[in-house]
């Protein structure tokens, strides 16, 4: 008899995980998820592969709450999975499942643990991550690791893009651990014999603010750890805020905190050389590919002309 599962799921990397697990021949009583949000219009949830298969599916304000508790308790599963969900889950739902209970998670563990790892790795330059399902405990990210496999950070990649390359590796990830998951003997290595750890909270609106002292590679690289389709990052002078969909190193000089227009592109000074600038939204307006309206935009929040 094939062992029973309770998935909890959001993201692109949910809805594959959650494929992997029926793949592997584990029926899942439940799906725990998420109304999607206008912003999520870029990937097909988990419910659409939960309802394709019969499976129920849970929306709820609060996983933990003791009406929810009882519900699981019922389900008597073998096995719990948590894949992008947004909520830690308590302790005593770990204590349900007979086989274990299993997070995915978008980094090297146990470098990384915490939120946003994708975004927090990419505004920090790192050029590799990876991704890490481990044994779930009540502390974040904080288990022995069944399964970790690396992914390189390109210098042009953004979380949209990396998401996808963890999308792509995740199959073969899960389809190698699953089944030893499901006969209730998976390796284990502990994630203090992997080396120093590291956490990271959940980002702020502030921490995408770009500062004219930064390296052009640091507001680079803050640019790219937010593109679209997540907010952005932004310079903000009194009332007005400059968006920055997309920007890259430029070759040509530019002063630190001033703009240039060269080559019929805008340039953007930072503390060590320029961004060249490509898309740019100020406040509500519509967003522009036009240097001269990038100039305009530039003198509205004060900064001077080179």
């Amino acid at each position: 008899m094939s062992p029973t599962a309770l998935v909890c799921a959001y993201s692109s990397l949910g809805t594959v995980a959650l494929q992997c697990v029926l793949d592997a021949g584990i029926s899942v009583e439940a799906l725990f998820t998420y109304e999607p949000s206008p912003e999520d219009y870029w990937f097909t949830p988990p419910e659409v592969v939960a309802r394709a298969n019969g499976i129920p599916v849970f929306k709820l304000d609060h996983f933990n709450s003791e009406e929810n508790f009882r519900r699981c308790q019922q389900f008597q599963p073998d096995l719990l999975f948590s894949f992008y969900f947004r909520e830690m889950i308590q302790g005593r739902f770990l204590l349900l499942p007979k086989l274990g209970a299993y997070n995915l998670h978008g980094s090297l563990l146990p470098r990384y643990r915490g939120r946003a790892p994708i975004n927090w790795a990419i505004a920090r330059g790192e050029s590799e991550t990876g991704l890490s399902l481990h044994c779930m405990t009540e502390k974040p990210d904080d288990g022995d690791i069944v399964a970790q496999t690396k992914i390189s950070i390109d210098w042009n990649d953004t979380p949209l893009s990396l998401t996808e390359k963890m999308t792509f590796a995740a199959p073969n990830l899960l389809g190698q651990v699953l089944p030893h998951i499901a006969g209730g003997n998976p390796s284990r290595q502990r994630q203090s014999d992997l080396g120093p750890s590291s956490y990271f909270g959940r980002r702020r609106p502030e921490d995408s603010e770009l500062h004219f002292d930064m390296t052009a590679q640091q507001a680079f690289n803050e640019i790219r750890a937010v593109a679209e389709p997540w907010p952005t990052a932004f310079l903000k002078r009194t009332t007005q805020t400059l968006y920055f969909a997309w920007a890259m190193p430029s070759d040509h000089p530019c002063p630190i905190g001033h703009y240039r227009i060269k080559d019929q592109q805008c340039h953007l000074g930072f503390k060590d050389g320029a961004l060249v600038l490509h898309r740019l939204r100020l406040d509500q307006q519509k967003a522009s590919d036009d240097p001269q309206k990038h100039a305009q935009w530039l003198k509205v929040l004060g900064i001077p002309s080179a």
